[in-house]
């Protein structure tokens, strides 16, 4: 067989006499070029409001740069010292030099601060010695320094201002973990009495865990009653699903605040019903019941916010289930139970993990909910992060938290995607 050759005038052209070919690559050059103009205000949108400030909370939580800005002759001496006895003259030297630097500038707090976070009261002692060396002339320094506090006469205080000298410190992320770096650079854990963020951690995994078993447990049936029931009911049902959305969470919050409190309508109903005779039978309480200020007006409103989120997803995949599988298992010769469990219920799957993975990961930012409605030993991750950024002023260990959020929802989506598979998932 011959090939026909391809000469100029056996090419398609358009109107213009431009190759066809290349007339077509043209337009969709111009077609990708408006798509990308389109996305772009959106595009640029999650840059800035979103990616910008996760790359700034992550580099804040190990970027440390107080010590290396604020006292930069104490770092450059302080960079040979053994670690071991206590630094030579040339080191007290160039802390003098520091501190009368910062005593002018009034930045001695700020250096304090810092260092407060490793050894407790070292703030107090920071600012009182850059005050007092600023009257002296002349040393020699090294006793002079220690003749002001005995704490400067300790190598463990020199090791903590070697170990923040650096620009780039793992302090934060250790401390959020109930971890500290010792003098001599290795990695231990925190005394009994300051281990608290493990505790914590723990404690916002299991409220959201709970939170999102109760949901799933409640919304499945609804969700799948709104999926079967004719059109118009399933309209109204969905309107009284939606309602929890017409109020902003702070309302819905402050409401079970006064349904949950001592005397309410919840203990009144219980005590009316029964409910509070029985628990007291049962030795489960004494007296009358305390709801509010607990764990379970925590998960409650927690529930009731979360609820919707949930059965959703599962409603929409539902939705989307024909009944005739269900009616072919039956002619099978299955009966109603098993054929849900085997037929019905795996294709509901992509909703489940969907709607459960959604709650799982809104519940772990709670804040406002057991913030009003919990108690002391109620407090999640983000409660601590707003305590570190409003009240001590350390954004070190807020980023250092938020860093640890940022993983656990990273673990869970990488979870989801390795049983699921994001393809599959399905939120409305």
């Amino acid at each position: 067989m011959t090939s026909v050759p391809v000469t100029p005038d056996s090419i398609m052209r358009a109107a213009d006499g431009t190759p066809l070919k290349q007339k077509l690559a043209q337009a969709q050059r111009a077609a990708q070029m408006k798509a990308l103009a389109l996305i772009a205000p959106l595009f640029l949108f999650i840059v800035i409001s979103f990616l910008v400030p996760i790359g700034a909370m992550l580099m804040n939580a190990f970027y440390d740069p107080d010590i290396h800005d604020q006292m930069p002759q104490t770092v450059a001496a302080i960079e040979t010292w053994d670690g071991q006895s206590l630094p030579d003259e040339t080191v007290f030297a160039a802390f003098v030099a520091d501190m009368k630097a910062a005593h002018k500038a009034k930045s001695s707090a700020q250096i304090g601060k810092r260092l407060n976070y490793e050894v407790p009261t070292l703030k107090s002692k920071v600012t009182v010695t850059a005050r007092k060396l600023d009257k002296i002339e002349a040393g020699p320094w090294k006793e002079a320094v220690i003749a002001i506090d005995p704490v400067w006469g300790e190598p463990e205080t020199w090791a903590t201002i070697k170990r923040a000298s650096s620009t780039y410190t793992p302090f934060y992320l250790l401390n959020v973990m109930d971890l500290k770096q010792t003098a001599d650079g290795h990695i231990t854990t925190v005394e009994d009495n300051r281990k608290i963020y493990r505790d914590v951690l723990w404690r916002t995994l299991g409220i959201s865990f709970l939170v999102t078993v109760i949901t799933l447990i409640l919304g499945f049936p609804v969700a799948y009653m709104l999926a079967t029931v004719p059109q118009k009911t399933a309209s109204l049902l969905m309107i009284l699903v939606l309602l929890p959305f017409w109020t902003s969470l702070l309302v819905r919050t402050t409401a079970w605040s006064i349904l949950l409190q001592d005397g309410g309508v919840v203990t009144q109903f219980m005590s009316i019903t029964g409910i509070t005779w029985l628990l007291n039978a049962l030795g489960l309480i004494s007296g009358e019941p305390q709801l509010f200020k607990t764990r379970f007006a925590t998960v409650m409103a927690m529930v009731h916010i979360q609820l919707p989120f949930t059965l959703l997803p599962i409603y929409s995949v539902m939705k989307t289930i024909s009944p005739t599988y269900m009616r072919a298992a039956r002619s099978l010769g299955a009966k109603p139970g098993y054929a849900y469990w085997r037929v019905y219920m795996p294709q509901t799957l992509p909703g489940v993990a969907a709607g459960c993975l959604l709650t799982f990961i809104l519940c772990l930012g709670y804040y406002i909910t057991p913030a009003l409605v919990g108690g002391p030993t109620d407090n999640m991750i983000s409660g601590f992060i707003d305590s570190a950024m409003n009240q001590e002023n350390n954004w070190g260990k807020a980023s250092a938290l938020g860093a640890v959020l940022l993983t656990a929802t990273m673990i869970l989506y990488y979870v989801y995607n390795k049983l699921v598979g994001i393809d599959r998932m399905k939120l409305g």
